[in-house]
């Protein structure tokens, strides 16, 4: 079954002096439970397809459909509902709060989503640290941790609403070698073990022949 269906896919970025076509008639279809690597140059629109199907950018034309749902059919309460229920977001720059604390920042996707008591929330957040050995740094703020240690936070929080996908925008591209090894582990481990659908971004050759698959993008375009 596919989870992820884009149909016709264009994206354009227009301005009074220009108009930039970053995507470019986009189909695919990535099925339940795979991992999916997006490579491409700098510029070839790996970020803006992330986005689109991440529910934080809208094509220009064309056809988004996640999870059996049309997403042109939702309003902007009903898109954020459900990518808070259903998408978590890993990116390259961690995008951790300074002033809140492992812990806090973990529960931020939770403090969003109705119907989840305090103390629920509580409980979620201490097995997703304790899943991913953060259980000690929890009342750590961002810019006591390593980078490594920053994101295997950003990942808990990505995880801790239990969604259906996860989005990874160059995961591993603020980190050494080893730490970007232990979270391509992680990766590997949320899409083996929970079944869950994960689409990455990467620059990494290696770390991508690790995937499932590698859709190659070129200047907005599907090529390979």
């Amino acid at each position: 079954m596919e989870i992820i269906k884009l149909k016709d896919v264009n994206k354009v970025y227009r301005t009074k002096e220009i108009e930039t076509l970053a995507l470019e008639n986009v189909n695919l279809d990535i099925k339940e439970g795979e991992f999916v690597s997006i490579m491409g140059p700098s510029g070839c629109g790996k970020s803006t397809l992330l986005n689109i199907i991440g529910l934080l950018d809208t094509p220009t034309s064309g056809t988004v459909k996640i999870m059996d749902k049309m997403t042109a059919d939702m309003n902007d309460s009903q898109l954020s509902a459900f990518r808070n229920a259903n998408i978590g977001f890993v990116f390259q720059s961690f995008h951790l709060i300074p002033s809140l604390n492992v812990s806090e920042n973990v529960a931020l996707p939770l403090v969003y989503r109705h119907g989840v008591s305090a103390s629920e929330r509580h409980k979620l957040v201490d097995d997703v640290l304790r899943r991913l050995g953060l259980s000690h740094r929890m009342r750590h703020l961002p810019g006591q941790l390593s980078g490594g240690q920053c994101q295997r936070v950003a990942i808990a929080r990505a995880i801790v609403g239990d969604p259906k996908i996860v989005l990874a925008d160059e995961p591993t591209g603020n980190l050494d070698s080893k730490m970007g090894q232990e979270v391509m582990d992680i990766l590997h481990k949320l899409n083996k073990e929970d079944g869950r659908t994960i689409v990455m971004v990467t620059h990494n050759e290696a770390q991508a022949r690790m995937t499932d698959r590698i859709i190659r993008f070129f200047d907005g375009r599907q090529v390979e």
